[in-house]
């Protein structure tokens, strides 16, 4: 897997400030309208793994595991692994059932990031708690929606713009 590298230390920074400034005002508000995550990109930093979700000219990163990121970069990529990963075998599994990921909503709380995953399975519609970034896989291998409440995009999101010597995977 190629990746994106450069200023890592800057994104690593961004990453940091996020967090910090959505601590602040991360909770979810009653009423909280949602918005639809437009495109989402893996890139590297110096930090490990970062996934971008970006919405309008704003990116929340979210850090994750290489796993995670290997998977979610095939599936963008349209690149078949040598070995099933766990988010295909959770894909296979619920298709063969027929079932499927409806929607991804990605929340935060502190400094965690949170993932809640819609499942619809023999006509009946099912909520899971997940890690944000195995929320964030499955919501890719399903082709579905991704949600942000839009005091996350707001407080956790970063004007988009590719950090100097950096290049994407």
């Amino acid at each position: 897997m190629r990746v994106r590298t450069g200023d890592g230390v800057r994104l690593a920074v961004a990453i940091v400030l996020a967090a910090a400034a959505a601590m602040a005002c991360a909770a979810e508000l009653p009423g909280d309208d949602k918005v639809r995550v437009q495109r989402v990109e893996v890139v590297a930093s110096t930090l490990g793994p970062v996934i971008l979700l970006k919405v309008d000219d704003r990116a929340v990163p979210v850090s994750v595991d290489q796993t995670v990121a290997e998977s979610i970069h095939a599936v963008l990529t349209h690149r078949k692994l040598p070995r099933p990963l766990t988010h295909d075998l959770m894909r296979e599994v619920l298709q063969a059932y027929g079932g499927k990921v409806t929607q991804v909503v990605v929340t935060l709380r502190g400094t965690t990031f949170y993932g809640s995953v819609s499942i619809e399975l023999g006509g009946e519609a099912k909520e899971f708690d997940s890690r944000s970034s195995d929320a964030i896989a499955l919501a890719i291998h399903f082709s579905a929606p991704i949600l942000v409440p839009r005091s996350l995009l707001e407080s956790a999101g970063r004007e988009l713009g590719d950090p100097p010597g950096s290049r994407r995977l």
